[in-house]
């Protein structure tokens, strides 16, 4: 356990650079403490013990504004940011050196039973509010955008943003840095308005144009 506490407060350190201490992430980190916790509710829930799992569970979320079934299976150097209205699904299992922001939701799609919530690889970024939702598989060194809804599964070294969520780059994520930057992940929505505003503007220039020859006055010869 001490370990695991350790390795945290690193992956805290190096992931976020407002952090300043190591009192500081003990006592006013709540993705810290809700990620402790489910470690506890996790480790019991496999042991087989009733009630309890779900208890500690119920009381993280009371103190933190997260989620975390007890059943998630969730990978080494995993970090939430600011955490409120996270919520990770029994079913999800989640990679190593996976970066969650605010308001993610791992969860399902209806009533189905068995396996429905996501798989995520290893370094994933999932953006504020972006939801991650059904049986799918999120392939290594992907990010979601803020906002974005994905329902199919995602391969691996690609950027997903939109509703539905849909592949608009491929690449690879190499260093924490720009795995924070979720802010300058590409807008489709925004770039194909621009086009279409652009070709408005062609249009009444050319209608402008024609209406314009129309009235120019004829000579006679």
């Amino acid at each position: 356990m001490v370990s695991t506490v350790r390795e945290q407060i690193q992956t805290i350190f190096r992931e976020d650079p407002a952090a300043k201490s190591v009192l500081e992430i003990v006592l006013c980190y709540p993705g810290f403490h809700a990620i402790l916790l489910h470690r506890l509710a996790h480790w019991l829930y496999r042991a087989g013990v009733p009630l309890l799992p779900r208890l500690i569970s119920q009381t993280s979320r009371l103190f933190t504004g997260i989620e975390i079934h007890p059943g998630a299976k969730i990978g080494r150097r995993f970090f939430i940011d600011h955490g409120m209205g996270v919520v990770i699904g029994e079913t999800a299992e989640i990679g190593d050196d996976v970066l969650l922001y605010q308001g993610v939701t791992l969860g399902g799609t209806g009533k189905e039973r068995g396996k429905r919530h996501p798989t995520l690889g290893n370094q994933i970024v999932v953006g504020t509010g972006a939801k991650v939702l059904g049986n799918i598989t999120i392939g290594d060194q992907v990010k979601i955008g803020a906002g974005s809804v994905v329902v199919h599964s995602v391969p691996p070294n690609s950027t997903v943003v939109g509703i539905p969520g849909r592949v608009v780059r491929r690449h690879g994520v190499s260093s924490a840095v720009e795995m924070l930057e979720h802010g300058h992940l590409p807008d489709p929505e925004a770039q194909e308005m621009d086009d279409l505003k652009r070709r408005v503007a062609e249009l009444e220039e050319k209608l402008q144009r024609l209406a314009g020859d129309r009235a120019a006055p004829t000579s006679h010869v």
